[in-house]
């Protein structure tokens, strides 16, 4: 993980035990004796959310049914390799003069709120599914001060991604996804059914949770990120830094072709490992370091 990351290995269960109680009753003993909980049950991975979220960020946090329930050190990973990639411009990366624009926010509009309890950016988090944006909303009017901080857009386009959510006058130093990856509702069935195997889950269950439009579209990644890279193209001079997570290596190919056929001068990928699951950044710019320090600098 990264260095930053306040996840290094292990958590401290007793501490979390006392913030959410409930929590004890996920636990477990593993073959080797160690204290761990039943990350297969959707309930444990939403108590150790809330918990965690307290612990760290002294957040409140709730999240509505059958909606996307992230992992947090995860999550958390992605926020500060892209705090390394705005080092590489700005002598200060944190505070709120920093903006940035998270594509699909979600119900748990967890980037926003931990780029934001991290590093004090200000965020914009856009959403296609307006009982997303009213739960994310929920969520800021349950934390002081957040809703001065974060602010939240609905796509009202499904098909467009920065098209009607970036205004003409504004200004991101990054934009930040965590697409959709499946092309189906059979493709997330069968990639649920294997992880559930490797678990020893009941076949069928849905540890973190996810409605369709968090799971699946047309195209999978390659198709939403492909949209993405296109649209990027209109918006090259009001963001500094584009980035998404991409799911699947295989991915990869096909998208940093598409950015070359664009002609951008600067596509960084970006390796990040959890556990056993591994997934990367794409990052791209269409500045020059040269270009991004003017772009940049202060007036």
């Amino acid at each position: 993980m990264h260095p930053r990351n306040r996840y290094q290995g292990h958590y401290d269960l007793a501490a979390l035990f006392e913030i959410e109680p409930k929590l004890r009753d996920w636990s477990l003993l593993t073959p080797t004796g160690k204290l761990s909980l039943n990350f297969g049950a959707p309930e444990a991975v939403m108590l150790l959310n809330k918990a965690l979220l307290s612990h760290w960020y002294q957040l409140h946090w709730q999240l509505a049914d059958d909606h996307l329930c992230p992992p947090i050190p995860g999550r958390a990973d992605y926020i500060h390799h892209l705090a390394d990639c705005l080092a590489e411009d700005l002598a200060v990366y944190h505070g709120p003069q920093i903006t940035v624009l998270d594509i699909g926010c979600g119900a748990n509009c967890i980037y926003p709120l931990l780029g934001n309890a991290e590093y004090g950016w200000r965020f914009t988090g856009s959403d296609c599914q307006p009982e997303s944006i009213r739960a994310a909303q929920q969520l800021l009017a349950a934390n002081s001060g957040l809703q001065s901080q974060i602010r939240l857009r609905r796509q009202k386009e499904s098909h467009k991604i920065f098209d009607g959510i970036i205004q003409p006058k504004e200004f991101y130093h990054a934009t930040l996804c965590n697409p959709p990856f499946h092309s189906s509702a059979d493709s997330a069935a069968a990639g649920t059914a294997r992880k559930n195997n490797h678990l020893g889950m009941a076949e069928n269950a849905l540890n973190f949770s996810g409605r369709h439009h968090e799971l699946w579209c047309d195209g999978g990644e390659v198709g939403f990120i492909s949209r993405m890279i296109e649209e990027s193209v209109g918006f090259q001079h009001q963001v500094l830094w584009f980035t998404t997570l991409v799911a699947k290596q295989q991915s990869l190919a096909p998208l940093k072709k598409l950015l070359k056929h664009y002609t951008v001068p600067v596509i960084k990928e970006i390796e990040m490992g959890q556990g056993n699951k591994k997934s990367r950044m794409l990052v791209w710019s269409f500045h020059t370091k040269r270009a991004r320090k003017a772009l940049v600098k202060p007036a």
